[in-house]
């Protein structure tokens, strides 16, 4: 018997139907971890694999998506940074190229959304608020990931199980006028939380760190290692890795930026912004006018935009270079939960085999 014959059965839900594809599970868009390779494997699988670009440039980023390409004749997506001066360089890169899906950290503009669905994209904004839901909805984007506390990386104060519900009934649960399909995210890492996720009313959910921990993940198995050795307790929400809430493992790393003086970390996110433009190729103006426009928006303070640069190179000395003395692991709780790295193939499978157990074992 094939692979295919033995995989589980598909749940279609509004999502999968919109994307094209066969069960609703979405890897998100890891700054450097969600790569060709990771990407295809989870389209491949039959989930949506998201690459992500923020820590590309142009050039690297049209490799990748012309790598994924060549790697699964599946839909995927890419992630952008809405405020990012090439923004609209990168979108015509992606209409170009037949990209399925354009997801967002921070929600693009009505202009922006609706160029994108002129030319058949897929909006997938991340939301962290039942507000921001409904705005990015009345611009028009087709859907919304909503995550909730126990995610890694940038992260709320909400738990998934309260922000969940609360986003699904200010967009009129799934039948509404305002209704768009929800994909959840947050602690997520098997079929009972599909189920947990369905029965919320989601259409969906979107895992980071299971991801991560895969064999196809590109990240260094020293460090893979060192994320399995974790329990449910050994995350931390920092605000001094960028001035923003930042859920990340903790390491002698996280614990001395704790403890230290704000400016030494201005002086270190200086640095290192200074790191992160040389490497991208990136100029000082187009770094200042990114920053401008974040605090036009109200969104960061001039001391988190410049804290910001730590991100990237912080995470790049981890995630990428295996250096976990002087880098920092992005990290959601659900880290605690797990103890293997499956392919992706592996995991979805079984994630769907025991979201069809769970159903099945539900009193009726």
């Amino acid at each position: 018997m094939s692979a295919a014959e033995n995989a589980p059965a598909p749940i279609s839900t509004r999502f999968t139907e919109m994307v094209g594809i066969k069960y609703p599970i979405v890897q998100t868009g890891m700054g450097w971890v969600s790569g060709p390779s990771l990407t295809a494997a989870t389209a491949n699988a039959g989930g949506l694999g998201i690459l992500a670009s923020a820590t590309m440039t142009y050039d690297e980023l049209e490799f990748a998506i012309k790598k994924t390409k060549s790697l699964t004749d599946k839909p995927f997506g890419v992630n952008l940074r809405a405020d990012a001066t090439d923004a609209d360089e990168r979108v015509d890169l992606m209409i170009r190229e037949g990209v399925k899906v354009a997801s967002f950290a921070l929600a693009p503009k009505k202009e922006l959304i609706a160029k994108l669905k002129d030319h058949g994209l897929v909006v997938v904004p991340s939301i962290g608020a039942a507000k921001h839901a409904v705005k990015v909805a009345s611009w028009g984007a087709d859907a919304v990931i909503v995550q909730g506390g126990e995610g890694g990386g940038h992260t709320g104060p909400v738990a998934t199980t309260l922000l969940l519900p609360s986003v699904v009934d200010a967009l009129g649960g799934n039948d509404g006028p305002t209704s768009i399909p929800v994909i959840a995210a947050g602690g997520f890492f098997d079929g009972r939380g599909l189920v947990a996720a369905l029965a919320y009313g989601a259409d969906g959910v979107a895992m980071g760190t299971r991801f991560l921990l895969t064999s196809d993940s590109a990240v260094p198995d020293s460090v893979k290692q060192e994320y399995l050795k974790r329990s449910l307790n050994d995350t931390v929400v920092s605000l001094k890795v960028d001035g923003m809430p930042h859920r990340v493992l903790r390491t002698e790393l996280v614990n001395a930026l704790e403890t230290g003086s704000r400016a030494k970390a201005l002086v270190a996110a200086a640095r290192n912004a200074n790191e992160f433009k040389q490497m991208t190729g990136m100029k000082w103006t187009s770094m200042l006018r990114d920053g401008a426009s974040m605090k036009k928006s109200g969104e960061r303070t001039w001391q988190q935009i410049i804290m910001a640069g730590n991100t990237p190179m912080l995470l790049k000395a981890g995630l990428v270079d295996g250096n976990t003395e002087a880098g920092v692991l992005a990290s959601g709780q659900v880290v605690g939960m797990i103890d293997d790295l499956p392919s992706c193939a592996e995991l979805i499978n079984s994630i769907m085999t025991q979201a069809h157990a769970r159903l099945a074992a539900l009193p009726r």
